[in-house]
């Protein structure tokens, strides 16, 4: 499998930014965060691919995933269960 690039735009306050981020660390997975409570370039990319302003936005490969869904970073991350 090819290696996706993984992006999370987040916000130091957010729970499901923080669930994110552990799920990702617990499973190995390489990601590049954008803090977007003071990153207002990336806050703006990421309304402008979501056309919102809730995080966090996970974005792997072409896939954008909004909000933390397990389930789903797991098919994308072709992860075992």
């Amino acid at each position: 499998m090819d290696k996706k690039d993984v992006i999370i735009y987040s916000t130091p306050s957010c729970h499901f930014c923080q669930l994110s981020k552990e799920f990702f660390a617990d499973n190995g997975v390489e990601y590049t965060n954008h803090d977007v409570s003071t990153d207002l370039e990336k806050r703006q990319e990421m309304i402008d691919m979501t056309g919102q302003m809730g995080v966090p936005v996970i974005k792997i490969g072409n896939d954008v995933v909004i909000g933390f869904d397990k389930e789903k970073l797991s098919e994308l991350l072709e992860l075992g269960a």
